[in-house]
């Protein structure tokens, strides 16, 4: 099982260091791109020749889905930018998670019947709470709470926000029931934890 997270934190750095290069080439991108547009650079000499030709044909398909949500067609780069960034943490957590979930296996297998018992049992308690974090971002997304990519988390969800939005009172407009659901989860894990021990 060393091998299988040895391989996680191999695949981790290549990640980490590829997607560093990647962030730095489109925020290169970016700032020329932006120096073209605003006309720092000299629209018709070979950088913004080589920019419309080569480059702004990679940045159309940002740069319709900037201007269809009511953004302008110059900040696509920038759009493009922070996908880089906000994919690539994302991509960097899943793949910690994914070498926690096999460290947390191989406990699991290496202390028998009781180690896999604890092991359902905090994986059902981190499904939960990534059930709370996904229906809490869905609400944020113009997504319907029935599409199948995110109907899961709320049918494991609601049960638990429900009975709290009872109690818990909104403040300004602003539902807490899921950080209080989300850390109340952990709570709850930490006393499983401390019981199965």
């Amino acid at each position: 099982m060393t091998a299988v997270l040895s391989a996680f934190a191999t695949l981790r750095d290549l990640l980490q260091a590829a997607l560093l290069w990647l962030a730095v080439a489109v925020a290169g991108i970016a700032v020329v791109d932006w120096m073209v547009r605003t006309r720092r650079l000299n629209p018709f000499g070979p950088v913004a020749r080589f920019f419309r030709h080569r480059i702004d044909p990679w940045l159309e398909p940002v740069e319709r889905r900037v201007v269809r949500f009511g953004g302008l067609p110059a900040s696509a780069p920038w759009w493009a930018l922070a996908a880089v960034v906000g994919g690539g943490i994302l991509l960097l957590a899943s793949v910690d998670f994914a070498a926690s979930l096999a460290a947390d296996l191989s406990r699991g297998l290496s202390d028998g019947p009781g180690g896999l018992l604890r092991l359902v049992v905090f994986w059902s308690f981190t499904l939960l709470r990534l059930a709370i974090i996904v229906s809490v971002v869905a609400t944020w997304l113009p997504v319907s709470p029935f599409s199948p990519w995110v109907r899961w988390s709320f049918v494991l969800a609601e049960p638990i926000l429900r009975p709290l939005r009872r109690i818990v009172p909104t403040f300004g407009g602003i539902d807490i029931t899921p950080i209080i659901g989300f850390f109340g989860l952990s709570i709850l894990e930490s006393l499983v934890r401390g019981a199965l021990a």
